[in-house]
């Protein structure tokens, strides 16, 4: 039996003006997919939308997204009063991703809004390049990222071209919010009202990037570095290669099978290159080749993964803290060597991204500010700061980086030209990535970092992840894998306190649902529920000193080992 409160939701559903197929989809489900599709609305959180495509009030489809491009026209109506508004819309290679771009077009353009809408599937980063070019008020992306083939998402952005951050995330949810019905949205497009982009911001985009670069001299040396990339079946196609050949690299290799832009992401479980799985046929492809470098990017191409030889000539995939490090220290190195470091520059990371870039970035005496997990809040940072510091790059684990603030997200198509230029400026000075990295560990530490996720989909999973965090914060360890805790930062409550002294003090960010332990050891452990998925994230990082390159592995191996003992001792 269904709830009352559903079977109320599903009426009013098939009692509005909702098309008659998607009547029939409603009618066709069973209870199990009622309660899951009707439960709760699909939430406008500080992102925007995300959720799986289907039918009902709790999944991404024309009617939730007609309803959240019109609470957001209507805040942008209130915003910019008497001004002409203009927003930016792009969207990814998912299932449906057009539609509802398209559906997202015609709702602003009924507001007297004036759209510019990409012809084509284009980046994330290029929409939030895109915003600041042509003077838009705001902007949309279509995407779920990552995310598995059923879902899809939808992404706002401000005028700055960074996604949404308070007091307009919160002031946009209320507007959507106050959508009664389906009847309130405004769905008769004026095609007037919108004007497709393309090539033009492309060139633009992709000039800003060639400007990035630091070391010209060294990919004209290794101009025949060999790189294989992969677009796992999403934008990156539209401009990774290109961005590639500018900068001087001639020996590009696409993944073929992975080439052709597909929602259905055939040739992976999930369009993830945090998963070794995704990236199994670049590797093939690399091992083949004897390449030098591999890249791989989501489907909106706004994170990139990373795989370089180890000293065994074996390929290893680089998780998201190592990419940032060897990214981090690139930058400050060839920016210290150019003569461009005053003091007045920072880097940016987030809390739960290696401590390892704040070490770094101390020695070359730059910034390194922490935010909250998501771009919008480096984003915000650096906004707040224009004028005063200088942003040289940033990122974070998850394998997003940006490097300048032309875009104001993290930016998988600059992220790869600089990869890559980093790559052959290791390699004119007789050195992989791996001993890149070594080299950097001996004399910073080296930091193993690891990430549990643990999913928990529907209405049950989110009240087991929700008690997960009460019961964390009601009995939080006194000490983890036998190592005592030193600290607890509580985001949520903005409260840092000292275990030992019990004294507290107040942590100087929004607030978040986000509980740290740092250990005795300098070990860190987080817990984090996504903001954008069914999930809990564990965030696991320790650290130990590297007395030489040629110590690497018995210290990594020692790491891990810690970080299992971690896990156990933490039931993850």
């Amino acid at each position: 039996m269904i709830s009352e409160e559903i079977q109320a939701k599903k009426d009013s559903w098939l009692n509005s003006q909702i098309d008659e197929e998607s009547k029939q989809a409603i009618l066709a489900l069973n209870d199990e997919e009622l309660a899951d599709s009707f439960y709760k609305d699909l939430e406008f959180g500080t992102g925007g939308l995300r959720g799986i495509m289907g039918i009902g009030s709790n999944r991404m489809n024309k009617y939730t997204v007609g309803m959240a491009t019109q609470g957001l026209a209507n805040y942008l109506i209130k915003a910019f009063p008497n001004e002409q508004i203009k927003v930016a819309i792009a969207h990814d290679s998912r299932n449906n991703s057009r539609f509802f771009a398209e559906t997202t077009a015609a709702v602003f353009s009924a507001n007297g809004i004036h759209v510019y809408l990409f012809k084509e599937l284009r980046p994330t980063p290029e929409l939030s390049f895109a915003i600041r070019e042509l003077g838009c008020k705001s902007g949309v992306v279509v995407t779920a990222s990552h995310n598995p083939r059923e879902y899809n998402g939808y992404k706002a952005y401000w005028d700055d071209g960074a996604q949404v951050i308070a007091p307009h995330d919160k002031n946009i949810i209320k507007e959507v919010q106050a959508i009664a019905s389906i009847a309130d949205v405004k769905f008769a497009k004026v095609a007037a009202n919108i004007e497709l982009i393309g090539e033009a911001i492309d060139e633009k985009y992709l000039k800003a990037i060639e400007g990035l670069t630091l070391a010209q001299n060294a990919i004209t040396h290794q101009k025949d570095l060999k790189i294989v990339f992969s677009p796992i079946h999403g934008t990156g196609i539209t401009l990774v290669p290109e961005i590639l050949k500018r900068k001087g690299f001639e020996q590009v290799f696409v993944v073929k099978e992975q080439a052709e832009p597909n929602g259905d992401f055939p040739t992976v479980v999930y369009p993830n290159p945090e998963e070794k799985e995704a990236m199994t046929l670049a590797l093939n492809m690399a091992k083949a080749l004897d390449a030098d470098l591999v890249m791989a990017t989501d489907p909106d191409a706004d994170r990139v993964g990373i795989a370089a030889k180890n000293e065994k000539g074996e390929f290893e995939l680089l998780n998201g803290n190592q990419a940032a490090t060897l990214l981090v220290y690139f930058l400050l190195k060839k920016w210290q060597e150019n003569g461009k470091l005053n003091g007045n520059q920072m880097i940016i990371k987030t809390i739960v991204t290696t401590d390892l870039l704040a070490k770094i970035a101390k020695d070359f005496g730059v910034d390194c500010p922490e935010t909250l997990t998501g771009f919008k809040f480096i984003a915000a940072l650096i906004r707040e700061l224009e004028g005063k510091k200088e942003f040289i790059g940033g990122g974070e684990e998850s394998y997003g980086y940006m490097i300048s603030d032309f875009v104001r997200d993290k930016d998988a198509i600059a992220s790869c030209a600089m990869l890559a230029e980093m790559c052959a400026w290791a390699k004119d000075q007789g050195l992989s990535v791996f001993d890149l990295l070594k080299q950097i560990y001996t004399k910073y530490g080296f930091y193993q970092e690891s990430l549990v996720s643990m999913t928990r989909k529907g209405m049950k999973g989110a009240e087991e992840i929700k008690q997960m965090m009460i019961d964390l914060r009601a009995n939080p360890p006194k000490s983890i894998a036998g190592i005592k805790v030193a600290k607890t930062m509580d985001y949520q409550l903005s409260v840092e306190k000292d275990i030992a002294t019990g004294t507290e003090k107040a942590i100087d960010l929004p607030k978040s649902d986000v509980l740290q332990f740092l250990l005795e050891d300098g070990s860190k452990i987080s817990a984090r529920p996504s903001g954008t998925e069914p999930k809990i994230k564990f965030y696991i990082s320790v650290t130990a000193a590297l007395a030489s390159p040629n110590e690497y592995n018995n210290t990594k191996l020692g790491l891990e080992a810690k970080i299992e003992v971690i896990k156990k001792d933490l039931g993850i």
